[in-house]
């Protein structure tokens, strides 16, 4: 299908990569990985035709038609979202108006005789002809099928274009790739703005796909699910192994093992054939091997290991000033987008240096919530901030409010104050930009680098409480990574939204679950919390939130009178519980108070402790009866 060549390509003197050969064929479902900045998009603009190579062919099978999704696009205003994925039908769309006039011919004429009425009918049967070949009479539901697979209800097909995120105008780009069965498909960071639900459509869509497919992408569960091949960029070269992601990494460290191993091999060889040369050479009737001996050695063909790009941007996230105990407290807060109703009599509160997961379905208040608590929408209810805080916050789409007509390093002075000013060529560096690359303009950057470029741009601002949406979209491995050690490392108070299992893993000790307009609390990691929800993973969450959403039984008949006695003795328990539970904590919680205020006067009480774990440990056994009693007050009422 695509044949490359040789192909090199430069920016400002440099190669990105250079005479690279490979080829593109049916039923390649290829994952384009490697560091951000390696060239991964450029690559993509190269086989799509918008950008041209320096050296180097490509050759492409006659009428070869090529969908490419790109991270930044243009939408045309006054569109609907069905107008909009509607233009992925241009031939179609263009058969509709020749039939439109026709008909109104056919309508106005009366000279049913003459031959150019006709030919009227001949020309409306060749149209109409063409029109259903090409799939005229489909697209409209094949259109509607794709746009809520990507998240789309019905109610927002006649909304405008202009009205979405560009999350979601990113998705209608896609939904319009999708509706023209390409021969080939490039896309480009396709699940950054997709929910867990939408990714496992997609992917679904993709291995049924009858194309070949190149994907951008650092979601490893997307690329293992989809890809057959991996492709990857590193320093200038490609590695091309037959084999989807995970593998292609174990394969990867095999042969670069199996490269050192024969190299240390060939290294004493020729050393060993030094030291006879050597020796041979100052007796003249051995002089004559040593020439031999020299030959051989220029004929070896020395082993190279592939290299391997071990450079990783450094990060730190230093805190302000210390805060209160409580940072954050909300008290009955609701959110609403019209009739949309997110979140509904919210409670919440997030304590000094403690590290918080928001998980769940897209569209579960998440980002809402983030943003109320950074004062960026309104809301009804209580929010309030404890003492002394001071809120950064990385929204989901950071890199977009990203000035692309200014260079890196002026980017980085603009938001820089006195006190920091000087420091920024050294923050830079430790983020990658270096020499003439913070003279590079933000619109050249790649969408990973303009995220390491925001993430440098949060070091200017003084803060100790960390609020972070999806801040791994764009970023490469190796950067997550960094990133996580960074956070691992922050002593102030973090909170993190995210669908990345593996980010999140060891990262956060508390869980905050966004499902039906509340949030729900779990103590502990997020493998933790999977293990109390009883599945894999966060593809699994938000996939059963979802069915059970869309499969909803009719209500059941009223219980009998034996059960609703069972039923009101399990309420009674359950309240009696509650009491003591609430009773308990109160106590609990006076104890935590005595013992920050008066707490060498607090321990010299010889029973303290013993009184303090025999409250806790109650309080745990409470806790154990309550969700007994809760489980079998579930079973009546399901």
């Amino acid at each position: 299908m695509l044949n490359i060549h040789n192909l090199s390509i430069s920016f400002q003197g440099e190669f990105l990569f250079e005479e690279i050969t490979y080829r593109l064929g049916a039923g390649d479902r290829i994952g384009l990985v490697g560091k951000n900045g390696a060239g991964k998009s450029t690559m993509l603009k190269i086989l799509a035709g918008e950008l041209e190579p320096d050296t180097g062919q490509i050759a492409r099978e006659k009428n070869l038609s090529i969908g490419f999704l790109k991270q930044d696009i243009d939408f045309v205003e006054g569109r609907t979202v069905l107008e909009e994925a509607y233009e992925a039908f241009e031939k179609i769309k263009k058969l509709e108006k020749e039939l439109a006039e026709i008909n109104q011919q056919l309508a106005e004429r009366t000279d049913y005789e003459s031959e150019s009425y006709h030919q009227l009918m001949i020309d409306l049967n060749e149209v109409q002809h063409q029109y259903e070949i090409l799939g005229g009479y489909n697209y409209q539901g094949e259109t509607e099928r794709i746009l809520q697979g990507l998240g789309f209800k019905r109610e927002d097909f006649d909304k405008l274009t202009d009205t979405f995120s560009g999350g979601w105008r990113m998705r209608i780009e896609l939904a319009k790739l999708l509706l023209q069965n390409n021969d080939v498909l490039l896309l480009d960071e396709p699940t950054n703005h997709l929910d867990i639900e939408s990714i496992i459509w997609l992917e679904g869509f993709l291995k049924n796909y009858s194309g070949s497919v190149v994907i951008v992408s650092h979601d490893k569960m997307f690329l293992d699910n989809v890809t057959n091949r991996t492709i990857e960029i590193s320093l200038g070269k490609i590695y091309d192994y037959n084999k989807a992601y995970s593998k292609y990494l174990v394969l990867r460290q095999e042969r670069r093992e199996q490269q050192l191993a024969a190299q240390k091999n060939q290294q004493k060889e020729i050393e060993h054939t030094e030291k006879l040369i050597e020796k041979f050479r100052a007796k003249a009737n051995k002089a004559s091997m040593a020439q031999s001996l020299i030959k051989k050695l220029d004929k070896i063909d020395r082993i190279e290991v592939d290299e391997v790009d071990k450079s990783v941007m450094t990060l730190n996230f230093p805190v302000s000033v210390n805060p209160g105990k409580v940072v954050i407290e909300a008290e009955k807060l609701s959110k609403s987008y019209g009739d949309k109703k997110v979140l509904r009599e919210v409670d919440l509160m997030i304590e000094r240096n403690t590290k918080t997961a928001f998980v769940g379905q897209n569209g579960q208040g998440k980002s809402t919530l983030a943003k109320i608590i950074v004062g960026g929408i309104s809301h009804q209810g209580h929010l309030k901030l404890g003492h002394n805080v001071q809120i950064a916050y990385f929204a989901q789409n950071q890199a977009e409010y990203l000035d692309g007509n200014k260079t890196v390093h002026q980017t980085m002075i603009d938001a820089a104050n006195e006190t920091n000013r000087t420091k920024v060529r050294d923050i830079l560096g430790a983020f990658l930009f270096r020499g003439e690359e913070v003279d590079k303009y933000v619109k050249v950057l790649s969408g990973g680098e303009r995220n390491r470029l925001a993430l440098a741009k949060l070091l200017l601002q003084p803060f100790n409480v960390l609020v972070m949406d999806e801040p791994t979209n764009h970023l490469d491995i190796q950067s997550k990574n960094v990133l996580k050690d960074a956070l691992a490392n922050f002593e102030g108070t973090l909170i993190l939204v995210s669908h990345d299992r593996d980010f999140l893993q060891g990262l956060t000790k508390k869980v905050y679950e966004f499902k039906d307009h509340q949030i729900k609390e779990f103590l502990g990691d997020i493998d933790y919390y999977l293990k109390e929800r009883s599945i894999e993973d966060l593809r699994d969450a938000e996939k059963k939130t979802v069915v059970k959403e869309q499969k909803k039984e009719p209500a059941k008949s009223k219980n009998s009178y034996k059960d609703q006695k069972k039923i009101k003795a399990l309420k009674n328990k359950l309240s009696n519980i509650e009491t003591k539970i609430s009773k308990l904590e109160k106590e609990i919680k006076e104890i935590d108070v005595e013992l920050e205020v008066n707490y060498d006067k607090t321990v010299a009480d010889p029973e303290f402790f013993d009184q303090y774990q025999a409250k806790k440990k109650s309080l745990s056994a409470l806790m154990e009866d309550w969700e007994d009693i809760q489980l079998q007050f579930e079973e009546y009422n399901e």
